[in-house]
């Protein structure tokens, strides 16, 4: 018979290898295609873009503000896919496999829903239902692919909902050409919120000031 001590510390032994290789096959799985800069900065170009729209010497034209959004998508998907992109061919752990993407890739039928709905909004001239309605396809957003992202992106998907429920809701007649403020501010906290979630889920780039493109702290310096 073994003494009791021994088969405990046998069992204990066991379960932290257990766990440990749950780890390693979850960090194996884990999508890090996604970066947190360039997130953050597509949440500052949203409000910049709201204070020049909300601006006196823009025209209050739907038209004009739907061309000022349509800019501030594209510089979105340009710095998002552009590091997307960049980690695709330079990080020897993705092997280039195309495979990796997948996480990347579900969320374009979201894009597309998206796109389809602000046409028919626009066609029938009800603008004023754009933010709410663009942002709960950001909620959505996400929460796609959340097996293999961090966890806090869901509670940014949640303020996504929150505030687009918000705005449909309790604010259907919030207007487009004149609340541009509220736009930019709800995308500016999430964009900026999801990239220092994105960033602190990158072990190679713990600190803070690397996040805003400053030199890596010292070792001693990085639990600090």
């Amino acid at each position: 018979m073994f003494p009791p001590f021994t088969v405990k510390t046998s069992i204990q032994d066991a379960l932290k290898q257990v766990r440990e290789l749950q780890q390693a096959i979850l960090e194996k799985q884990r999508f890090k295609g996604y970066s947190g800069r360039a997130r953050a900065l597509g949440g500052c170009g949203a409000l910049a873009a709201s204070l020049m729209l909300g601006s006196t010497w823009i025209s209050p034209q739907p038209k004009v503000h739907l061309i000022g959004w349509g800019v501030v998508f594209a510089l979105a998907m340009v710095l998002n896919y552009g590091a997307l992109i960049y980690w695709f061919w330079h990080d020897p752990e993705v092997e280039r496999d195309v495979r990796r993407l997948r996480p990347a890739l579900e969320i374009v039928p979201i894009l597309l829903v998206a796109g389809v709905l602000t046409l028919t909004l626009i066609q029938h001239e009800e603008y004023n239902l754009l933010f709410g309605t663009w942002m709960l396809f950001s909620g959505l957003i996400n929460f796609t692919a959340r097996q293999v992202v961090p966890r806090g992106l869901s509670w940014v998907g949640f303020y996504y909902l929150s505030c687009g429920i918000i705005c449909l809701l309790v604010f259907p007649q919030l207007s487009f050409t004149h609340a541009s403020w509220v736009m930019g501010t709800v995308f500016f906290i999430g964009e900026f919120i999801g990239g220092l979630v994105l960033h602190y889920d990158e072990k190679k780039l713990p600190s803070l000031r690397t996040f805003f493109g400053f030199p890596a702290p010292p070792l001693s310096e990085e639990n600090e």
